[in-house]
C-alpha cells in the first residue's frame, strides 16, 4: 500500500456540494424534507454519481443508499444524508455524503491503496418520521411494525404512504453484514463555534451525546378568565410557566459540564384569550454523554413535578418520549483524524464532543465509528443561513480522505 497522502479534488468537492444545494434551494440554504420531491432527486443525484467512485447502489426500500465495491481488499464505510431540517442548512448532511463519495472517487480508483471506500447515505437523521431512522434501519433496530405506526411530523401522512409516492414500497431494506467494514467514518460541521472561535480547522469527534426527550403535562382547571378570582384559579400555563423556570433555577447544581436542555414546544389548552387554561403541555429534551447525569436530572423532574402536584393547584405528568444512548468514538478512528489532520491542516484540531446527534452513534453499536467535524461559521446551524467557508470545505475533505486511506492502511 503507497505511503503518500491522497488529495482531495476541492472544485470537485464544493462542484457536488452546489449541485445539491441547488436542489431544492431555500434562500442561501434548503429545503428537503425527507421523501420530499428535493430529498429524492437528491438520492437520485448520488445514485448517478456512484460508477465514478467504481461503486454500485440504488435506494432501498426505507431510503436508504448503500454504494457497494467489489475491490479487493477491506472496506471503509462512510457517509451521512442528505434530506434536511425545514427551511434549514444546504451542509447538515450532505458535507459527509460528498466527502465519502470523494474519498470513493480517490481510493477506489488507486491501484497502489488496497481497500475501498463505501458510501451511504442514510434516510432520516433529521426525524421528520423517526429519529436515524435509516441507520437504524440498517442495523436491524427498525422492524415493519414502525415502519407503519411512523407519520410525518409535517403533514398528515404515513410513512407507509411516503415510501410508496416514492416509489420505494416493496424493495428490500439494507442490513449490516457483520465482518464487511473495518468501521464508519462521517464528516459533519460543527454546528457550533469552537472550531472558529478557536482558529481551528478540525474537530476530532470523542463522543456523541444522548438524547433524551419527555412530553411534561399539567392539569389544572378550565375557566372564565374574567369571574375567576386569581386566588382560587388553576391555571396550568401558569404552572408550566414556573416549572420551566424552575429548570434553569435547579439544574445547573445537579448537570455535567456539557450538560444542554431545551424547552422546544409549548401548548396552551384551550389557548384562549378569555379562558384560564385547564391543561398546557411541554416538549423537553436534555443531551449529555452521561448517562449518569441523566439519570439525576430525570430524578429532578420528577421530584420536581411531585412538589407540584403536593401544591394542590395543579398535578403534573412526567412522561419520557425518547432514550438515545451516548456513543464513544473509537480510538484509532480519533488517532486517524489527529494524524491526518497534522499532515495536511497543520495540526489545527482539536479533540471535542458532539453535542448533536448523528448517524455515527447508530453505527458505532454494531462497528467502531468515528467523526470529523469542520467549523461552522457563526456557530449556525438548523437555519438557511447556516454555511462553511469554502477554505474550510476543502480543508475537511483532504483530511477526511487522507483519514480514509489511514484507516485501510491499518
Amino acid at each position: 500500500m503507497t505511503d503518500k497522502p491522497s488529495r482531495a479534488n476541492g472544485a470537485r468537492v464544493l462542484a457536488d456540494l452546489n449541485a445539491l444545494r441547488a436542489i431544492g434551494a431555500y434562500k442561501t440554504g434548503v429545503h428537503k424534507p425527507t421523501f420530499s420531491e428535493p430529498h429524492t432527486q437528491s438520492l437520485q443525484w448520488l445514485v448517478q454519481r456512484l460508477p465514478e467512485a467504481g461503486l454500485a447502489g440504488e435506494i432501498d426500500g426505507i431510503g436508504n443508499i448503500l454504494g457497494t465495491s467489489t475491490k479487493p481488499g477491506p472496506k471503509l464505510l462512510a457517509g451521512s444524508h442528505l434530506e434536511s431540517q425545514n427551511h434549514a442548512g444546504w451542509l447538515d448532511g450532505p458535507l459527509g455524503v460528498v466527502y465519502a463519495l470523494e474519498a470513493a472517487r480517490i481510493i477506489n480508483r488507486d491501484p497502489d491503496i488496497d481497500g475501498a471506500v463505501e458510501v451511504a447515505s442514510w434516510c432520516d437523521e433529521e426525524g421528520h418520521f423517526g429519529h436515524f431512522l435509516g441507520s437504524r434501519s440498517y442495523v436491524g433496530g427498525v422492524t415493519e411494525a414502525d415502519i407503519d405506526a411512523a407519520r410525518d411530523r409535517n403533514e398528515d401522512r404515513s410513512l407507509g404512504e411516503a415510501l410508496r409516492e416514492a416509489g420505494l414500497a416493496g424493495r428490500a431494506r439494507a442490513l449490516y453484514e457483520r465482518g464487511r467494514h473495518v468501521g464508519y467514518l462521517e464528516a459533519h460541521i460543527e454546528q457550533g463555534e469552537t472550531l472558529e472561535s478557536s482558529g481551528l480547522k478540525i474537530g476530532v469527534v470523542t463522543s456523541i451525546v444522548g438524547i433524551w426527550q419527555y412530553r411534561i403535562t399539567f392539569t389544572g382547571e378550565q375557566n372564565h378568565a374574567g369571574t375567576t378570582r386569581m386566588a382560587i384559579r388553576k391555571d396550568a400555563g401558569l404552572a408550566l410557566a414556573r416549572f420551566c423556570v424552575t429548570i434553569d433555577e435547579r439544574f445547573p447544581a445537579a448537570c455535567g459540564p456539557r450538560t444542554v436542555w431545551t424547552t422546544g414546544r409549548i401548548t396552551l389548552d384551550p389557548g384562549a384569550p378569555s379562558i384560564i387554561p385547564g391543561a398546557a403541555e411541554m416538549l423537553f429534551q436534555i443531551r449529555d454523554d452521561n448517562p449518569a447525569v441523566i439519570a439525576r436530572l430525570e430524578d429532578l423532574l420528577h421530584a420536581m413535578a411531585a412538589e407540584v402536584d403536593r401544591q394542590g393547584r395543579c398535578s403534573v405528568a412526567v412522561e419520557r418520549l425518547r432514550t438515545g444512548a451516548p456513543a464513544l468514538m473509537d480510538a484509532s478512528f480519533q488517532q486517524a483524524i489527529e494524524q491526518a489532520s497534522a499532515a495536511i491542516a497543520g495540526g489545527k484540531s482539536l479533540r471535542m464532543p458532539s453535542g448533536a446527534g448523528h448517524d455515527a452513534q447508530v453505527l458505532a453499536t454494531v462497528m467502531p465509528s468515528g467523526m470529523l467535524f469542520v467549523p461552522s461559521i457563526g456557530g449556525i446551524s438548523h437555519h438557511w443561513t447556516e454555511n462553511t467557508s469554502d477554505a474550510d470545505i476543502v480543508t475537511g475533505a483532504e483530511v477526511f480522505v487522507e483519514t480514509c486511506r489511514r484507516l485501510l492502511m491499518q
